[in-house]
């Protein structure tokens, strides 16, 4: 009994098709009736408004067969939806349940009947590079690895690649060098000319140099003589007019007059004064003679001498002397232009408790 194979089906449909397709084009050709020329023009009329009317049926059962599919179908999702949500929140809470109070970690015998231990374990080899993989384990064997075939291919187009490359650098190498055998020669040709180029510019320069460095000299010399003799001159000229203020000056003359103060003939001033000429001095000394016979008096006390006024005589025959003698000496000009030194006597007053100013 010979078994159909769907080969065989597929083949004797289309010889049936091919047979079929046959006889219609035999019972077009070979039918006289269906050969005449011509025909009804009314029965086709008839029969393509029959057909038009036919389609706009056909077309309309169409689209209320399509809406009600789509009203169908609309109603399935909605209903597929709902299924799906009710049908998710009890898997969740069938989950949340399971995982809650159903783990199977729990169990006693989880250890035994776990699922995923054969996954859990290392495989036998993971790779090349495996530290598993001993001389005794017999897992890899020289050029057994996993990436042979790749890595052969790699180093082939490795190979391939290094030779290419290398060609490439020996030509460029000899392009290389022979640019750079013309770029030293013309390089070397340059050099010599800028050597003989800087060789007379430098000559060109000492030259100009030399010639301006003397003309130089010369000028610093010239400059420097005549800075000289102006210096030297100048300093003459200053220590000329030096001595000649000095010897004309009111320092070295010492003269009496400067010390006269702006207030009264009876004051000096102090910074000028350059002390008491000897009739100043000398007329000091005789009031103190008097003074001193005056104390020597059976009376202890003289009577106010003429010429002196109430004040005078109020202040003391001393004071008033005192100050009579340094008015009168401030009001006679000195005899002598030289500097006076005061020479008190033995019973003469300090010249610090003299001074005319001291009222």
């Amino acid at each position: 009994m010979d078994v159909v194979q769907p080969n065989d089906l597929e083949q004797a449909f289309c010889v049936a098709r091919r047979r079929h397709a046959e006889l219609c084009r035999q019972n077009q050709i070979f039918n006289a009736r269906n050969r005449i020329l011509g025909g009804d023009t009314k029965t086709w009329d008839i029969q393509v408004c029959d057909r038009k009317i036919k389609e706009a049926t056909e077309k309309a059962r169409h689209e209320t067969f399509a809406a009600e599919l789509r009203h169908n179908d609309k109603m399935m999702c909605i209903l597929e939806n709902r299924e799906r949500r009710g049908r998710r929140h009890l898997c969740k809470a069938l989950h949340d349940f399971q995982q809650s109070f159903q783990k199977p970690e729990l169990r006693r015998e989880f250890d035994l009947s776990d699922p995923l231990a054969r996954r859990r374990e290392f495989p036998a080899r993971q790779g090349d590079n495996d530290a598993r993989n001993t001389v005794s384990g017999m897992q890899r064997f020289m050029g057994e690895d996993l990436n042979f075939h790749a890595r052969q291919r790699f180093q082939q187009e490795q190979n391939r690649e290094w030779f290419l490359q290398q060609q490439r650098e020996r030509k460029k190498a000899r392009a290389d060098q022979k640019r750079a055998e013309d770029l030293y020669t013309e390089a070397r040709l340059q050099f010599d000319q800028t050597a003989q180029d800087l060789q007379h510019r430098e000559r060109a320069t000492r030259r100009a140099v030399s010639a301006a460095v003397k003309q130089f000299n010369k000028t610093q010399a010239s400059e420097l003589a005549e800075r000289k003799s102006l210096e030297k001159k100048q300093e003459q000229e200053d220590d000329l007019a030096h001595i000649s203020n000095l010897l004309r000056g009111d320092l070295l003359s010492e003269d009496p007059q400067q010390a006269v103060s702006s207030f009264g003939p009876h004051r000096v001033v102090p910074d000028r004064w350059k002390g008491m000429s000897q009739a100043q001095l000398g007329h000091i000394r005789l009031v103190q003679q008097q003074q001193m016979q005056e104390k020597l008096a059976p009376g202890g006390r003289a009577p106010a001498r003429r010429g002196l006024g109430p004040a005078e005589g109020r202040e003391g025959p001393r004071r008033g002397a005192v100050r009579a003698a340094a008015a009168a000496a401030a009001a006679r000009p000195a005899q002598s232009p030289g500097r006076q030194q005061p020479q008190p006597g033995r019973g003469a007053a300090p010249a610090g408790k003299i001074f005319p100013g001291e009222d």
